[in-house]
């Protein structure tokens, strides 16, 4: 029976996370509920939206609605950081990430009132110095904790100027990178509960997969406010847990 509510929790937040990151709101902290150890809970989400993400990217791909250069653009950034975060998680406490995921989001929920962007345009990913440095960080992040780094993506690619369905693709194809440096690291440390994992990682790829094609039928002018109750909603459920 646990396996089946481990699948459910994987189809459930992969949904979301597709539309609009914030997949961790809900699959993390049901599986601490369920009793599963907190280093083995992030490692089993890491492994899981691995792949889950690498599906939905490769479906928006099939579109031609991004292209291999923008992800070849993408993945060494987050790849580095998932890699750098997964290696630095163990010094840091609780307290310490707890306070750097509320920044980060209460930042992005204020930049969304404040720009201009609304996922319109389609312009090709371009990347500077500052927005390279962000890819990286939010890569840094999800490396290190996770919850909040899909919608951190999509906040940063809406600057960006990069319109909806391709901001999924190439949040899919940034989060496959630094969940796939992290999980390296959670391997690695033999974090792994590998009956636990694949429970997850199932119910992620069903559900990544209805999320695209969710995105794909996504009015625009409904994508801000879902991106913005998600956001309050990380927050919430970030101070709550720790209270």
């Amino acid at each position: 029976m646990d396996y089946i509510w481990l699948f459910l929790i994987g189809l459930i937040a992969n949904v979301l996370g597709t539309l609009a990151g914030g997949g961790g709101l809900i699959s993390l902290p049901a599986m601490l509920l369920m009793g599963i150890p907190v280093h083995s809970a992030i490692g089993a989400n890491k492994v899981s939206n691995t792949v889950s993400s690498l599906s939905s990217f490769i479906v928006i791909y099939k579109y031609k609605e991004v292209t291999v250069k923008e992800a070849f653009i993408i993945v060494p950034l987050c790849l580095g950081g998932g890699i750098s975060g997964g290696l630095i998680a163990s010094f840091l406490t609780e307290s310490t990430l707890t306070i750097i995921a509320v920044v980060l989001l209460s930042f992005a929920l204020l930049t969304s009132f404040m720009g201009s962007s609304d996922f319109e345009g389609n312009r090709l990913l371009v990347v500077s110095k500052k927005s390279g440095v962000g890819l990286f960080g939010i890569g840094l992040y999800d490396g290190v904790f996770g919850p909040g780094s899909g919608t951190l993506m999509m906040y940063v690619l809406s600057h960006l100027g990069i319109s909806y369905i391709r901001a999924v693709g190439l949040a899919r194809i940034a989060i496959f990178s630094s969940c796939f440096g992290a999980a390296l690291m959670y391997i690695a440390t033999g974090k792994i509960m590998w009956a636990v994992t694949i429970a997850l990682l199932l119910g992620s790829v069903s559900g990544a997969q209805i999320g695209v094609h969710l995105a794909r039928k996504l009015k625009k002018e409904y994508v801000k406010p879902l991106l913005r109750i998600v956001t309050i909603a990380l927050i919430i459920q970030i101070v709550a847990t720790n209270l």
